[in-house]
């Protein structure tokens, strides 16, 4: 694989981590975003042996700011993987505006403005690798989830049209849609919950980080040169019929 510059946003751990690693693995430069674990991300940097960058992907002038700090250091980012992401999670009747605003901005808006700020590069250059990271409840739905939802059913929507209009120029975009993958946020769950949540995946259990990255890096290989605007689970049958 020719060797590229390549962003991954919440990378500072999980499937950040992961796909930082099996990046720098297929010979990219890799550059990590973080928000608030400093000390995570600097993990992931030094182990890839690359560079660790702070940002809001909420906020565009953050998004900026960073693009322009990488694009010094490493140069023009050519694969860039969305994988920055929170949650609010609460029932629909208690929600507040401030959970629904806080997670459509980070899950939605997020993606978009590193698109935004990368598509020019990429569409000079006459390639691109995008990969925003979903989840299975974007297709789903989720009881007590439906900001979160309602972000990664809207990044579906985000990642057609951009695969769409940058076609081409040879800038692909897809999406991976993880099921229960074990990473720290699974970490706060009662044991029982656990094996409730593994009991409704087909393959019987959650998934690792490194399996999520394995088909990120693939799609942003030279390999997936003709997989643009899919929405590929990585779910162990859990979104089965959606």
């Amino acid at each position: 694989m020719t060797e590229r510059v390549a962003f991954v946003t919440g990378g500072a751990a999980g499937i950040g981590r992961a796909t930082a690693e099996a990046l720098a693995a297929s010979g990219h430069r890799v550059a990590v975003g973080w928000s608030s674990d400093e000390s995570g991300a600097a993990k992931t940097a030094a182990g890839v042996g690359g560079i660790a960058v702070r940002l809001d992907v909420a906020d565009s002038a953050s998004v900026d700011a960073a693009f322009t700090t990488i694009e010094g250091a490493l140069g023009k980012i050519e694969v860039l993987v969305n994988n920055a992401g929170v949650t609010g999670d609460g029932l629909l009747l208690r929600m507040s505006d401030e959970q629904w605003r806080r997670v459509l901005a980070v899950d939605l808006d997020g993606p978009f403005h590193c698109i935004r700020r990368a598509s020019a590069a990429m569409v000079r250059g006459r390639f691109g690798r995008i990969v925003n990271v979903g989840s299975v409840v974007g297709l789903s739905g989720s009881a007590g989830q439906v900001n979160y939802s309602a972000a990664k059913a809207g990044l579906v929507g985000l990642t057609r049209s951009v695969a769409r209009e940058l076609a081409s120029r040879q800038v692909t975009c897809n999406l991976v849609a993880p099921g229960p993958i074990d990473t720290a946020m699974t970490e706060a769950l009662t044991d029982d919950r656990l094996t409730e949540i593994a009991a409704q995946v087909p393959l019987g259990r959650f998934g690792e980080p490194s399996e999520v990255a394995a088909t990120i890096a693939f799609l942003c290989s030279d390999a997936a040169a003709f997989i643009t605007g899919a929405v590929v689970p990585v779910d162990g049958g859990l979104g089965l019929g959606h």
